[in-house]
């Protein structure tokens, strides 16, 4: 019997919905076939910072797999609420692809003219470019790649911000003036990373799923998520996050920025890779010590 697999219904979701089910046939032999599903995230036109950004694209999805409609579903980690979801489980997280954030524009970000026009719907992004180009003019939009992209090209804005490695799943890439690099702009915790989940009462296919996960991967976004949920901060916060595991050491660096880009709490830990969780909440609590909380402002709750 073919498993089947819940994903948004957006060509992004699709897309990387079906590399991870052609991944787990390829090791498995399992057929998988994809079922649709529409979330509030994708029908809303409110902005993702208005509805604080937690678990908007997840819960439909989340309501599917409780009740058995589906086996298992692929999101993007970072659209993941750190809680745990009762009845739920993380069976896997894949390997990531590019974690930073791209500039699909007319130019690089310094060579904007002041006053240009730069789209993007997180409040992550405009504090962090704020802090870089304090004279652009940043547009909140929602929509699809597509449809950002589609901004530039008609005009309407001078460049927007997207993750590269929904770009790069999408065949986009080409489009890209720039990519950020981590040391001016962290990406969002868990960013270019797949979850996969499925219920916790279902132990033949969490092992089937375990295959997929990275371990890294894993421990990486692990620590990333960690410093996000010790912060008390959405999806939508402007916290940035990024780690990576070299030798089994896992290097983590985070930041929280007002949202005018003015100040900001901006630090880095390393330590055993087994100890990802720890190190993400130590972090923060440094963090935390440094004032960061009184620079999420509303928007983070």
């Amino acid at each position: 019997m073919k498993l089947r697999l819940g994903t948004r219904r957006s060509l992004m979701a699709t897309t990387q919905s079906q590399l991870v089910a052609d991944r787990l046939t390829r090791l498995t032999g399992r057929e998988v076939e994809l079922v649709g599903v529409t979330t509030f995230g994708d029908v809303t036109q409110a902005q993702l910072s208005q509805l604080g950004g937690t678990g908007v694209f997840v819960s439909a999805l989340r309501d599917k797999l409780l009740d058995g409609e589906i086996d298992f579903a692929v999101h993007s980690l970072k659209d993941l609420p750190t809680a745990p979801a009762e009845g739920l489980t993380l069976a896997a997280v894949t390997q990531r692809d590019d974690p930073r954030d791209a500039l699909v524009g007319t130019a690089k970000l310094a060579d904007l003219p002041p006053g240009a026009r730069v789209g993007t719907g997180s409040l992550r992004r405009i504090a962090q470019l704020r802090m870089l180009r304090p004279d652009l003019e940043y547009v909140p939009i929602r929509g699809n790649a597509d449809s950002r992209i589609g901004k530039v090209s008609s005009g309407d804005l001078d460049a927007v911000v997207l993750a590269a490695a929904g770009l790069a799943r999408i065949r986009r890439e080409d489009e890209i003036s720039e990519i950020l690099d981590v040391g001016s702009v962290l990406p969002a915790p868990g960013q270019g990373a797949l979850a996969v989940e499925c219920r916790d009462d279902r132990g033949d296919l969490r092992e089937l799923l375990a295959v997929l996960d990275d371990p890294d991967t894993r421990a990486s976004a692990g620590a990333e998520r960690a410093v996000l949920a010790t912060l008390e901060a959405g999806c939508s916060a402007p916290v940035g996050a990024y780690a990576f595991v070299a030798e089994r050491t896992l290097n983590l660096t985070a930041v929280v920025v007002s949202l005018d880009g003015a100040r900001w709490v901006r630090k880095s830990t390393a330590g055993p890779a087994s100890d990802s969780m720890e190190l993400g909440r130590g972090l923060a609590a440094a963090m935390l010590a440094e004032g960061a909380d009184t620079l999420m402002g509303e928007q983070a709750h």
